[in-house]
């Protein structure tokens, strides 16, 4: 996993959790702990689906 790619993931959890946690505040912020771990620990399941390195 690239750099450019932990960021970009990065981003996204930021930007869900800002939404989901301070716009309209609901339960639904936990989804932004998926980019964010993702990014945090390299591994993405999806690309192990998709047999993409």
């Amino acid at each position: 996993m690239s750099n450019l790619d932990k960021t970009i993931r990065l981003l996204v959890a930021m930007l869900i959790y800002f939404i989901f946690g301070f716009l309209c505040p609901s339960w639904w912020w936990i989804i932004s702990l998926l980019p964010l771990l993702s990014a945090v620990y390299g591994y993405c399941p999806l690309y192990k689906l998709l047999k993409k390195s």
